[in-house]
């Protein structure tokens, strides 16, 4: 835990809490606790802390929007096996529930299960082996009782009995749940009542992931009201015996709606995105935009997860473009089907040599990150378009350098090495019926040095103006995870028409038409949110291919009785 020296604490530091609004100083503190080391300047620390955060909260005021506010104050509480470490609250992404029952947000805890140190539970901890071989049983520790009594009883801090409420996804591979201290007024059962009505489903892993679903980080926009939205039907073919779904979650929105929605998340609602990622009630998916569409939402039966009465229309995340990179795990598959490595190693050269040269060339550092145009690096770029120079500005040398320090990482630590002529898009389908099978449409937002380089044979309809362009060629498709050589797909990019017409951008297009889904056949993907590493450099592109693996999902384990809290938190 962070310490600061005596001698510093004196009448200049307390004069500098004066000045300073008891909120911030407060998370100032509990960031200072956090720290790992001695802070000898804490007036200095707490100055600077100040500042920084004045800036953020103007900021944030100035991006207000009509929508609900994108952040929220949560209380987080950390479980070791001898403590119990209260701290909070943080700011951090809303989802619907906390925001739908905003009264008692002071209720709700996110609760995370760690070690002594604050790190992550190993698998022995709570389960150890009495044997070896295939005979050894598993046996449960202490620790795994000491964390099921919690879950099945709760536990007080003060007044408040915290009981379980549910868990997301994410927060199942980070050892968390949400937990919340019931009152006369609200309880967590009461809570999971209105979430929605999961009586009808038997397998307690997939309750679970429903109940977490209304729990994802997400922007609430406005409540739709049935009459708004019509289910259209899925697009389902059969081959050998199995049923796939090209259309697996996946909808339509209207363009006017979409503008709106993008308004209300603060977006440019002249230019919105071409697809969102959505909860709305027991739906759970992306809907696409459709100009041809007069409905506000165009949902289908493989978007609905559950029933339930909540009209609020949430969005998770919307289609970009986002950078290229491979991992050790796509590096290996190429290698298998006979990518050479020396090309592996000269992309990695490559990527290392300009990110030592955009610490002291300026047009370098605005290659790097204009390759990048993420919103992380928007600051040093305003910077660098002003002028400045890296080696004579010591604030954009530090933005820098800390985005030199963690790609070096990632480079080290995963192999993650960018891709210059591929991108990271998210999955839609061809409402035409167009595309045929083995065919994509891949309509890109082009970054600063792709608009500047008018040589780009791979880039239909490109007449070096335009800020978008649509790929044309041989073009590798995955999906993480992939552990299995047939995990990658080569597919051909084309330019369709119709399609363009349709203002797709920054989203990878699959065809409706085959014998078995083209995401199914990349790791057993879907169109409900998944993202797709593409790439059209010729070097990275097999030139044969092993079959698709199959991801015919194995029966899931049903129960002869209504799923109960008790299997959903214990098993």
């Amino acid at each position: 835990m962070g310490k600061i020296v005596a001698k510093h604490v004196n009448a200049d530091l307390f004069k500098a809490l004066e000045e300073i609004p008891v909120h911030i100083s407060t998370r100032i503190f509990e960031k200072m606790s956090k720290l790992e080391f001695t802070c000898y300047g804490p007036l200095q620390f707490i100055q600077q802390e100040a500042q920084s955060r004045n800036r953020s909260h103007n900021a944030l005021l100035s991006s207000k929007t009509e929508g609900e506010g994108k952040l929220m104050m949560c209380y987080r509480i950390h479980i070791t096996p001898s403590k119990i470490y209260c701290l909070g609250p943080e700011e951090e992404v809303s989802n619907y529930v906390v925001k739908h029952h905003k009264q008692y947000a002071s209720d709700f805890a996110r609760v995370t299960f760690v070690d002594e140190d604050w790190s992550k539970l190993f698998p022995d901890a709570i389960s150890a082996r009495t044997g070896r071989g295939f005979f050894s049983q598993p046996l449960k520790t202490g620790l795994y009782y000491h964390i099921l009594s919690i879950l099945k009883e709760g536990f007080c801090i003060g007044p408040k009995k915290y009981e379980f409420l549910a868990f997301s996804a994410s927060q199942l591979r980070g050892s968390s749940v949400w937990m919340f201290a019931s009152n006369d007024s609200l309880k967590a059962e009461d809570i999971r009542r209105w979430m929605g009505n999961f009586e009808e489903i038997r397998s307690v892993s997939k309750c679970a992931a429903r109940m977490g679903q209304l729990f994802s980080s997400s922007r609430q926009t406005l409540e739709i009201l049935p009459r708004d939205v019509e289910e259209i039907p899925d697009i389902e073919v059969t081959t050998d015996g199995t049923k796939y779904i090209f259309s697996d979650g996946i909808g339509k929105i209207s363009e006017r709606f979409a503008k709106e929605m993008a308004c209300r998340i603060g977006l440019d609602y002249t230019n919105p995105p071409s697809a969102f990622q959505i909860r709305y009630g027991g739906y759970k998916g992306v809907v696409a935009v459709d100009p041809d569409s007069f409905r506000n939402l165009s949902l289908r039966p493989s978007m609905k997860k559950f029933e339930s009465k909540s009209r609020m229309f949430n969005i998770t995340s919307t289609s970009k473009s986002q950078p290229c990179y491979m991992n050790r795990e796509i590096i290996s598959l190429l290698s298998t089907l006979g990518i050479r490595d020396e090309i592996f190693e000269l992309m990695q050269q490559d990527d290392m040599r300009e990110l030592d040269e955009m610490l002291t060339n300026r047009e370098a550092a605005l290659s790097v990150l204009g390759k990048i145009g993420s919103a992380e690096t928007k600051t040093a770029s305003k910077i660098l378009l002003q002028g400045y120079e890296p080696s004579l500005e010591p604030y954009l040398l530090m933005i820098l350098k800390a985005h030199q320090d963690n790609r070096l990482t990632d480079i080290r630590t995963r192999c993650k090495i960018h891709v210059p002529k591929g991108r990271v898009l998210i999955g839609c389908l061809d409402e035409t019926g167009e595309l045929e099978y083995g065919q994509v449409y891949i309509r890109i937002s082009k970054n600063s040095k792709e608009q500047k380089d008018n040589c780009q044979p791979y880039f239909s309809e490109d007449n070096g103006t335009e800020k978008t362009a649509v790929v044309v060629g041989r073009v590798a498709v995955s999906k993480n995870p992939c552990l299995h050589p047939g995990d990658i797909r080569v597919l051909e990019a084309v330019y369709d028409h119709g399609l363009y017409a349709k203002n797709l951008v920054d989203c990878v297009v699959f065809p409706q038409r085959g014998e078995r889904p083209h995401p199914n056949e990349c790791s057993g993907g879907d169109l409900d949110g998944d993202l797709y590493f593409i790439t059209w450099d010729e070097k990275l592109i097999p030139e044969k291919v092993d079959s698709p693996m199959d991801y015919t999902a194995a029966r899931p384990r049903i129960m002869d009785h209504v799923v109960t809290l008790e299997s959903v938190a214990f098993q």
